[in-house]
C-alpha cells in the first residue's frame, strides 16, 4: 500500500517511519511513503505558500495554488485515489474507517496548516476530510502518522499476530480485554486462574465478559452501537443489576 502526504514540514516524518512496526513494513514493500514538500510547488523566491483570509480575521490560509500543483503533478489530474485532508472540520476517525481505507492500494493525504486551507481545495480536490477528534492541533502531520499508522494494522503481514488488528480495542465495537504476560505473581498480585486453565471455550468467553465489563463502565457510548448477541445482553443485564446492588465495581 502506498502513502503520498503532502506537507509544508516533511522532516517530521522521517523518524516515525524509521523504527518498530512501520520499518519493518516499509523494508518488507508492505508500506510506500512518499512525503512530498508543498513549497517546491511554489514559484517565487520566499516560496510563500500562505496568505490572508479574504473578509479579514486572525491567522493565514494556506494557498490553493501549490496544493493543487504538488497533487496533480504527483498522483495525475485523472487521479482517482482518496485524497484526505486533515481536519477538525472532518469526520471522526475510527477503527472502522481505517480498515476501509486499508483496502485502498494507494492513498493521499494533505496536512492543514495555520487557519486551515483555501475552501477550493475542499471543493475541488480533496475526497474526504478526516479528524483525529474535537480539538485542534499545530498541523495536520500529527493526525496523518495517527491515521497511517491506525491503517497499517490491517495491511496483512504488518503485524506479527494475523488477527491482532482485528483484536484491539474498537475493531469489535468493544474495548479489549485485560493482558498479562510472565511472571504469573507480581508483587502479590496474580494472573487470573481462568487465563492458566488451558480451557479455550472458557477463556474466550472470560475475554468476551471482560470487554463487555470494561466497555460497560469506561465507555457505555459505544454499546450503543456494537452489534451484541443475546448472550452479551443477558450479561450486561447481569452486570446492571450487580452494579445497582453494589455487589461489582470497576
Amino acid at each position: 500500500m502506498k502513502f503520498d502526504i503532502f506537507s509544508l514540514f516533511p522532516a517530521f516524518f522521517q523518524s516515525y517511519f524509521e523504527i518498530s512496526i512501520l520499518q519493518k513494513a516499509i523494508e518488507k514493500n508492505l508500506l510506500e511513503i512518499d512525503v512530498h514538500n508543498i513549497r517546491d510547488w511554489t514559484f517565487d523566491k520566499h516560496h510563500v505558500t500562505d496568505d490572508t483570509p479574504y473578509g479579514g480575521g486572525g491567522g493565514m490560509v494556506m494557498k490553493a495554488e501549490p496544493i493543487f500543483q504538488a497533487v496533480e503533478d504527483v498522483l495525475g489530474k485523472n487521479n482517482q485515489q482518496p485524497i484526505l485532508l486533515m481536519s477538525p472540520q472532518g469526520r471522526p476517525f475510527n477503527s472502522k474507517i481505517a480498515q476501509e481505507l486499508s483496502q485502498h492500494p494507494k492513498i493521499a493525504i494533505i496536512c492543514g496548516r495555520y487557519e486551515g486551507v483555501d475552501e477550493r481545495v475542499i471543493e475541488h480536490l480533496v475526497t474526504d476530510q478526516i479528524s483525529i477528534g474535537d480539538f485542534v492541533v499545530t498541523g495536520g502531520e500529527l493526525p496523518a502518522l495517527i491515521i497511517i499508522d491506525t491503517i497499517a494494522r490491517f495491511i496483512p503481514g504488518v503485524l506479527g499476530d494475523p488477527q491482532g488488528a482485528l483484536q484491539d480495542s474498537f475493531s469489535n465495537g468493544l474495548l479489549e480485554y485485560p493482558q498479562y504476560t510472565r511472571p504469573e505473581i507480581f508483587r502479590g498480585y496474580r494472573v487470573p486462574e481462568i487465563l492458566l486453565s488451558g480451557h479455550h471455550a472458557n477463556i474466550e468467553k472470560w475475554k468476551r465478559e471482560q470487554s463487555l465489563i470494561r466497555t460497560y463502565f469506561l465507555r457505555p457510548d459505544l454499546l450503543l452501537t456494537e452489534n451484541l448477541n443475546a448472550e452479551d445482553k443477558k450479561f450486561l443485564v447481569f452486570l446492571e443489576e450487580k452494579e445497582k446492588l453494589g455487589h461489582f465495581k470497576f
